[in-house]
C-alpha cells in the first residue's frame, strides 16, 4: 500500500445526497459501496497485479469476457447492467459475501462452485466494466445489506482516521490524498499519458526544446497548493504555485522552463512539488533527470 497501489474510493458513509468517507474525508462519491484499491498507472494493470481471496468461501458468480477500456459518458450504456465488469463473488457463509470487481479481460481464475482459502489467486486486476482507471473495486455484504470492512458497526461521525473496530486482519492506513509520481518530461504530457506511465524520461538531451516537471496526484482538496521548484547547473531554478480550485479523484499539474540556450547545461537536474493544506505541508516528492 502506497508503493504499488493505493485507496482512491471508500464506502459511502453519509446516507444523504451528499458523500464522506468513514474517516469525514471526500475519498468516496455518492452511493459508493466498496473500496477501491488503485493501481498507479495502466502499464501496472498490463504486467498484471493478481486479486487474492480476502477471505475462504465458496465461488457464487463470476464473469469474464468484458475489454478493458475505459468508460466515458458516450459509451456508458455499453455495461449497463455490468458496471462490475469481470468479476468474482464469494459466499462466506452466515450471509457474508464479497464481490470482487473491474477485474482484467481472461484473467479469471476460478470457476462457479469451486471452494477457495483466503489468499488464494482470482484473477488480475483490470479496467472492465464502469471504471475509468485499473483498480479492484471490492464490496462487502451481510444478509444483502453493505458493510464497510474500516467500520463495520457503521460510521459514527467522529472522523476516526484508525477505526478502532474493522475487520481488515492489517488495515491499511487512511490517507487523504496525495503525490503518486512526479516525472520530467520534454513538454506537458497529456493526462492519458501520465495515467498510462508514458509520460516521463530519467535523461534528457540538452538540445530538448523545454524542460517539464509534472506530477500525478489524487485526492486533491479546494485550497490545496501545488508548489514547484526546480534547480540545476549554472544556476537554474524554477519556482512555481497553482492552487486547487476544486477537489479532483485524480489530477496532473505541470511547470517548466523553455529552452532559451543553444543547449542545456549537462548535469544533474532535482524537481520537488510539494502539496500545502490548511497552510502546512501535507505532501512532498523530490525527482532527479540527468542531462547528458
Amino acid at each position: 500500500m502506497g508503493e504499488t497501489c493505493y485507496i482512491q474510493n471508500y464506502v459511502d458513509a453519509d446516507p444523504s445526497a451528499d458523500w464522506l468517507d468513514f474517516a469525514c474525508g471526500k475519498l468516496t462519491y455518492e452511493g459508493h459501496k466498496g473500496t477501491d484499491f488503485t493501481l498507479y498507472t495502466l502499464k501496472d494493470m498490463q504486467n498484471g497485479v493478481n486479486v487474492l481471496a480476502a477471505s475462504g468461501g465458496i465461488v457464487t458468480g463470476v464473469r469474464d469476457g468484458m475489454p478493458d477500456v475505459a468508460i466515458t459518458k458516450d459509451t456508458l450504456d455499453s455495461v449497463k447492467g455490468r458496471e462490475c465488469g469481470n468479476g468474482v463473488a464469494i459466499d462466506h457463509g452466515e450471509g457474508w459475501v464479497t464481490q470482487y470487481c473491474h477485474m482484467k479481460l481472461g484473467s479469471i481464475a476460478v470457476q462457479k462452485g469451486q471452494k477457495v482459502r483466503t489468499g488464494d489467486p482470482l484473477g488480475r486486476v483490470g479496467l472492465s466494466g464502469k471504471t475509468q482507471f485499473p483498480h479492484l473495486h471490492i464490496s462487502l455484504r451481510h444478509k444483502g445489506q453493505v458493510v464497510d470492512p474500516f467500520t463495520p458497526a457503521g460510521a459514527d461521525g467522529t472522523c476516526k482516521i484508525v477505526p478502532e473496530d474493522t475487520l481488515w486482519k492489517n488495515p491499511p492506513a487512511y490517507v487523504a490524498g496525495g503525490i503518486l509520481r512526479l516525472g520530467f518530461d520534454t513538454k506537458v504530457p497529456a493526462f492519458d499519458e501520465v495515467k498510462s506511465g508514458a509520460a516521463g524520461t530519467v535523461t534528457l538531451s540538452s538540445s530538448a526544446p523545454a524542460l517539464v516537471l509534472y506530477v500525478h496526484g489524487f485526492g486533491s482538496q479546494a485550497g490545496d497548493k501545488i508548489q514547484f521548484t526546480m534547480s540545476g547547473p549554472n544556476g537554474f531554478s524554477l519556482t512555481h504555485e497553482t492552487a486547487i480550485s476544486k477537489p479532483k479523484a485524480l489530477y496532473m499539474q505541470a511547470a517548466g522552463k523553455k529552452r532559451r540556450t543553444p543547449t542545456w547545461a549537462a548535469g544533474e537536474y532535482v524537481g520537488t512539488v510539494t502539496i500545502v493544506r490548511d497552510d502546512k505541508i501535507y505532501d512532498q516528492s523530490q525527482l532527479s533527470l540527468t542531462v547528458n
